[in-house]
């Protein structure tokens, strides 16, 4: 059997409140356990930067300054502006969602304009880090550290 790997990217259409249809890219970014999905909306506020995850603003949702800077990083690489971006994220812990919310930005961005790519690329930001917790083992403590040993 053959394993496929499914990578969603997306570029939809969003009807809004007023009934006006709001053109988006959706990309999905994961890390570890955490999983964001992505909707970028160019143009949507002229002149402001926001990004919502959960409802909740950039600032709210990530108390330390290091989990913003690392969803700002494909934005600042590009020098971009007027951008409104929402995500839902689910699982993980806090920087594992940053990171995965960093892949989803910069996969949408891609989307937005295929020439960017290479630049995301050589930074690293277009790459999905592979690295996951190893399980516990039997008779061991935790992965890899066994029980103590005591002479007496």
């Amino acid at each position: 059997m053959e394993k496929t790997k499914k990578i969603v990217l997306k570029k939809d259409k969003k009807e809004s409140s007023e009934g006006k249809t709001e053109k988006y890219f959706e990309a999905v970014g994961r890390r570890k356990t955490s999983i964001a999905r992505v909707r970028f909306f160019p143009n949507k506020h002229k002149g402001k930067e926001e990004i919502v995850i959960n409802g909740k603003p950039l600032d709210h949702y990530f108390s330390t300054s290091k989990e913003r800077v690392t969803v700002w990083e494909p934005f600042k690489t590009l020098s971009l502006k007027d951008y409104y971006v929402s995500v839902k994220a689910e699982g993980g812990g806090i920087k594992g969602q940053a990171e995965a919310i960093r892949l989803g930005i910069s996969r949408a961005l891609v989307l937005l304009n295929p020439i960017w790519r290479s630049r995301l690329k050589q930074l690293g930001y277009l790459r999905r880090d592979p690295r996951m917790v190893e399980r516990k083992h039997p008779g061991l403590r935790k992965a890899r550290r066994p029980q103590q040993w005591r002479k007496r």
